[in-house]
C-alpha cells in the first residue's frame, strides 16, 4: 500500500494555488494598461468579472498542484514512485498522447514566456534608460520577427525539456536490450510509463524471462543427460567387469574342477541377468521420458489393486508377509494405461516386500479424496532416513550406498514409477517414520 496524506497535499496545493492566483491578479492589473493586452483584458473584466476569473484560475492551479504533488516523492507527502500513477482512460495511455502533451506544454510555456518577454520589454522601454536600444530594434527589425524568432527558439527548448522523460525512457529500454544481448538475461527493464513504451518494456521483460527459463531448462536437460550417462556407465561397468573377470578365469582354465567351473558360470549368469534388468529398466525409463503415447482406457483402480495383490501372493508368502486391502469404495474409475500402471505398482509393492518384511504386513489403502483416486502402499519395516526422502525418486539413487547389486536393484525402479504416475497426470509422494513408510499416489477421478 502506498502511504499518502491527502489532507496535507490538499492544504499545500490550495496555499500554492491562492498565492499564484493573487500574483496573477497583480500581473493582470499591470497588463491591463499595456497594449495589445488592454482591450481583451478589459473586455474579460467587464463581461466576466475579476473575481470569477480568479476563482477559476485558483481551481485550475489547485488541480495542477495536487497532481504534481501526487506524482512526486517528497518527504512531506509520502507517495509512491512516478510509475505508480497511471491515467484511467486508455486514450491517455498512448505515445501519441505523450507527444501531444509535450507539444501542448511547450506551446503553453512558449506563449507565457513570449508574453512575459513582451511585458518585460514594455517595462524596459517606458521605465528604464535602455529604451533607445529596444526602440532601435523595434524600428529597424520589427517586434513581430523578434517575437517569432524568440518564440521558435523557446518552443524547441521547451519541447526538448518536456519530452526528456520519454527520450530517457527510450534510452533505458535500449540499454536494457543491450544488457540482454550481452547475455544478462536476468536484467529487467523498469516499467515506468503507462503507454506503448511500457507495453514494449513489459513484453521485453516477459520474453527475457521465458528465454531465460528455456535456457535454464536446456542447461538442466544437458546436466540431466550427463548425469544419466555417468550413472548408466557406472552401473553397467560394475556387473560387466564381474562377468568379464569370471569368463576370463574360465577362458584361461583357471578353475580346479567342474564344481568351481559351474560356480563361476553361475556368478556370470546372475551378473548377466542383473545387467539385462538394468538395460531393460533404462530403456523403459528413457521411453517414458520421451513422451511415448499411452494406451489410455477406463480403469477401476479398486479392482486393479485387488488383482495386483493376488499376483504378489507367492512373493509375500516367501517373505512371510501378507497384504491387506483397505477401501470403502466398490469402484473408483480413472483413465490409465493398465500395463504401465501395473509396472509402477509392481515396483512399489516389490520395494515394500524387500524393505518392509520385518513388519509382516503390507497395507494398500484406496479411497476417493476431493475427486481424486488416492492409493497408499504402507509397510512397517525400517524407516527411510529423513535426509534421503527428498531424493528417493531420483534415478540411480539408493538409500544404502553400500548395497550390493543383488539386494539393491538397478536404482531406477522408483524413478520409473514416478515417470509412469506423472504420465497419468498423477502425483506420487512418500512419508516415512519409525511407525510406517507410506508411498501415496493420486490420480484425477473420472466422473
Amino acid at each position: 500500500m502506498i502511504n499518502r496524506n491527502p489532507l496535507k497535499m490538499a492544504a499545500a496545493s490550495l496555499s500554492i494555488a491562492l498565492l499564484l492566483a493573487w500574483l496573477a491578479r497583480l500581473l493582470l492589473a499591470f497588463m491591463i494598461k499595456i497594449p495589445p493586452y488592454d482591450k481583451p483584458l478589459k473586455w474579460m473584466v467587464e463581461h466576466i468579472g475579476s473575481l470569477p476569473m480568479m476563482i477559476a484560475a485558483a481551481i485550475l492551479l489547485f488541480g495542477i498542484c495536487y497532481k504534481k504533488l501526487f506524482k512526486q516523492n517528497l518527504p512531506w507527502f509520502p507517495s509512491g514512485p512516478l510509475e505508480t500513477y497511471t491515467p484511467s482512460h486508455p486514450l491517455f495511455r498512448t505515445i501519441r498522447w505523450s507527444f501531444m502533451t509535450a507539444f501542448l506544454k511547450s506551446l503553453g510555456l512558449m506563449l507565457c514566456f513570449v508574453i512575459a518577454g513582451h511585458v518585460f520589454a514594455f517595462v524596459l522601454i517606458h521605465y528604464t534608460p535602455y529604451d533607445r536600444t529596444l526602440v532601435w530594434v523595434v524600428n529597424h527589425i520589427g517586434s513581430t520577427p523578434v517575437i517569432a524568432l524568440f518564440g521558435c527558439l523557446l518552443f524547441l527548448a521547451f519541447f526538448f525539456w518536456t519530452s526528456r522523460n520519454m527520450m530517457m525512457y527510450l534510452k533505458e529500454i535500449r540499454d536494457g536490450l543491450k544488457q540482454m544481448a550481452a547475455g544478462k538475461l536476468d536484467h529487467e527493464i523498469p516499467v515506468k510509463a503507462a503507454d506503448e513504451l511500457a507495453e514494449i518494456a513489459s513484453g521485453i521483460n516477459e520474453l527475457s524471462k521465458q528465454f531465460n527459463h528455456l535456457l535454464q531448462e536446456e542447461r538442466n536437460a544437458e546436466k540431466s543427460k550427463n548425469d544419466l550417462i555417468t550413472g548408466v556407465s557406472h552401473d553397467l561397468r560394475t556387473p560387466l567387469t564381474s562377468i568379464l573377470g569370471f569368463l576370463e578365469l574360465i577362458e584361461q582354465d583357471r578353475y580346479q574342477d567342474e564344481v568351481e567351473l559351474r560356480y563361476f558360470v553361475n556368478i556370470a549368469y546372475e551378473k548377466s541377468k542383473h545387467l539385462k534388468g538394468l538395460i531393460d529398466d533404462l530403456f523403459e525409463y528413457t521411453k517414458l521420458n520421451n513422451d511415448i503415447p499411452l494406451a489410455m482406457a477406463k480403469l477401476d483402480i479398486v479392482g486393479f489393486v485387488r488383482q495386483l495383490a493376488e499376483e504378489f501372493v507367492p512373493s509375500l508368502e516367501k517373505a512371510g508377509m501378507s497384504c491387506r486391502i483397505q477401501t470403502g469404495e466398490p469402484a473408483i474409475w480413472i483413465s490409465a494405461d493398465g500395463d504401465l500402471l501395473a509396472r509402477a505398482y509392481e515396483n512399489l509393492i516389490a520395494n515394500a516386500i524387500q524393505y518392509g518384511h520385518a513388519g509382516k504386513f503390507i497395507d494398500i489403502q484406496v479411497e476417493c479424496v476431493h475427486n481424486e483416486a488416492v492409493i497408499r502402499i504402507i509397510n512397517y519395516g525400517d524407516p527411510i532416513p529423513a535426509k534421503d526422502v527428498p531424493y528417493i525418486f531420483d534415478r540411480f539413487y539408493r538409500v544404502d550406498r553400500s548395497r550390493t547389486a543383488e539386494s539393491g536393484g538397478t536404482g531406477l525402479g522408483l524413478a520409473i514409477t514416478k515417470s509412469i504416475v506423472e504420465a497419468h497426470s498423477g502425483k506420487v509422494s512418500v512419508r516415512s517414520s519409525s511407525k510406517e513408510t507410506a508411498f501415496e499416489t493420486c490420480y484425477p477421478q473420472l466422473p
